[in-house]
């Protein structure tokens, strides 16, 4: 499916390509149902032909008019019902491919490129963009149908009366122009509209994560609610309000021309109606006409969003290719405990999207290696995290060479490379259950970390998933840090792990599970502050603006105390 949705053709207009993949993937229900509105089209315009019919006839309740009236009603009802339904369906299959396409292209994309677009955007494009697409397939039925109304419409016209039928068709042309001259400012205030929910996305995140900070200073909330957050919501509300208000517009000039045009020819001679019954059936016809009219009018709007919805999904999926995936020979070909990562003069450089700002990292030449512990220290600021990450694989190197086991890797190896690499970041996602293949094993183990790291009393495990989540900031790292270790990698990564833990868990972490996992012959990568533990690790590397500035080996004493402990 995600495969379907590979839409970047080159030379497409921009939110066409979607809508190409979306008719692929359900091209006989979309013939089906598209063939099903016109039928319900044409035979709702039948109806309007055997009622003049019967207003003008000697014997209007002749057996065959009434059989005829009764089968083209119930042929347009059916129709119509298959329409709706057929096309509902394919706007919620459309929601459910274009969800299952955002995830998986958010999974496939490179971590950095994944940061830039930013978890409201991201957000934005599941709830909003995706619903509006969707909800412009369920409409699909009412413009499909009420366009063949006003076709068949017309080809009636022109039976009645040619002269009339070209003043029906100057009133559309008419019509069309003045909605035309609104389009491109409402699709402009639907596009800025899109882009203001972004931020309001993020707004309303900042909302609950800010939920405390915004508790302890009530200026603060007011002024984040009464400034920041309605200013956003009165920027959405704006754009929307002045796009939609510009189709109203457009509707109500062509309802203005039509009622002209109805008057003409009622009461202005000559105009081409040569009979009461042909005026009466163009009356009627006109009449009718305007309600198909005003509804394909009515339906521009999600036309409209709907297209927006589309531009917005193939812009953030060019935003976050896939990132290239290999087979470079760095997987491991069975599980194995031991790798070594060594950095030979790498850099990396990252910009802010939102402020431009630049952060250079490196060079640094680093060697981890198997039973080791290696402490990553430095100040806020520092490039820690940011070295962390490209050691983790997440960033790659702008410059030098990242290499396992003295193999470079870059590019497609990328991924390769990760799967040597467990950790747990300062900004970690714990998720609802263990996550991959089942592992009759797993859960015992599972049960033994809980009991070792004290959440036995807080934590159950069931079907492979957690309880609750529902605890402190170092409980839940703690659960973060029995995931790791059941996925059993080589490298381990620990970004600032004993910041939020209680003494007795800070001293468990140093003293005894840093030394039993390099025991084991793991690859062990710690940020700290905590100076105190430093001898524990067999290097301490510090940090300062994204260089090197100390490099040393621990004490020997510090060792011998830790593989004791």
């Amino acid at each position: 499916m995600a495969a379907a949705f590979a839409f970047a053709e080159p030379g497409s207009a921009p939110g066409t390509a979607l809508w190409r993949a979306l008719a692929r993937g359900a091209r006989a229900r979309l013939v089906l149902a598209g063939a099903a509105s016109l039928v319900g089209g044409i035979a709702t315009t039948g109806l309007i032909v055997l009622i003049n019919g019967a207003l003008h006839a000697s014997e209007p309740a002749r057996a065959d008019r009434v059989a005829a009236f009764a089968a083209t009603a119930l042929l347009a009802c059916a129709a119509l019902v298959v329409s709706r339904a057929l096309f509902a369906d394919l706007g919620q299959r459309g929601l459910a491919d274009l969800r299952s396409a955002i995830a998986a292209r958010v999974q496939a994309a490179a971590f950095a490129d994944l940061e830039a677009v930013g978890s409201a955007r991201v957000q934005a494009l599941v709830t909003e963009d995706a619903n509006q697409v969707a909800n412009f397939l369920t409409a699909l039925p009412v413009l499909v149908t009420n366009c063949a109304v006003v076709a068949a419409t017309l080809a009636y016209l022109g039976y009645l009366s040619f002269p009339l039928f070209l003043a029906s068709a100057l009133t559309i042309a008419l019509g069309a122009v003045g909605y035309s001259a609104c389009y491109g400012r409402v699709t402009r205030h639907l596009a800025r509209a899109g882009a203001e929910q972004d931020r309001l996305v993020g707004h309303f995140q900042a909302l609950h994560g800010g939920a405390k900070e915004l508790r302890l200073n009530r200026e603060k909330g007011r002024h984040f609610l009464d400034a920041v957050l309605a200013t956003a919501i009165a920027r959405v509300a704006d754009h929307r309000r002045r796009g939609l208000a510009l189709l109203a517009l457009a509707a109500g000039w062509g309802r203005i021309l039509f009622l002209a045009l109805i008057g003409l020819a009622l009461f202005v001679p000559g105009t081409g109606a040569q009979s009461p019954a042909v005026t009466t059936g163009y009356v009627i016809a006109l009449l009718y006409l305007m309600g198909p009219l005003e509804a394909v009018l009515n339906t521009m709007p999600l036309v409209n969003l709907a297209r927006v919805g589309a531009r917005r999904i193939e812009a953030a999926f060019a935003e976050l290719p896939p990132e290239p995936v290999g087979d470079p020979g760095t997987g491991p070909a069975a599980p194995r405990r031991d790798a070594t990562v060594t950095l030979r003069g790498v850099t990396h450089h990252r910009a802010d999207p939102q402020t431009g700002d630049r952060f250079d990292l490196g060079p640094v030449d680093l060697t981890l290696r198997p039973g080791e512990i290696t402490f990553l220290v430095g100040g806020n600021g520092s490039g820690k995290t940011s070295l962390a990450r490209v050691i983790a694989g997440l960033h790659p190197p702008t410059g030098g060479t990242l290499c396992l086991d003295g193999r470079p890797v870059a590019g497609a190896a990328l991924a390769g490379y990760r799967a040597h690499v467990a950790a747990v970041f300062s900004d970690f996602h714990l998720f609802e259950t263990l996550l991959g293949r089942p592992d009759a094993a797993r859960e015992p183990q599972a049960r033994a970390w809980l009991a070792r790291l004290g959440l036995d009393g807080r934590v159950s495990l069931r079907d492979g998933g957690f309880s609750t989540r529902d605890l402190s900031t170092g409980q839940r790292k703690r659960l973060a840090l029995l995931v790791a270790c059941l996925e059993d990698r080589p490298v381990m990564i620990f970004d600032e792990w004993a910041a939020d833990q209680d003494p007795d868990s800070r001293a468990a972490f140093y003293e005894t599970l840093l030394p039993e996992l390099a025991a084991e012959g793991r690859t062990i990568l710690v940020v700290t502050h905590d100076d105190r533990w430093f001898d524990r690790a067999d290097q301490v590397v510090k940090l300062e603006r994204g260089l090197v500035v100390e490099h040393r080996a621990a004490a020997p004493r510090g060792r011998q105390a830790g593989a004791g402990a």
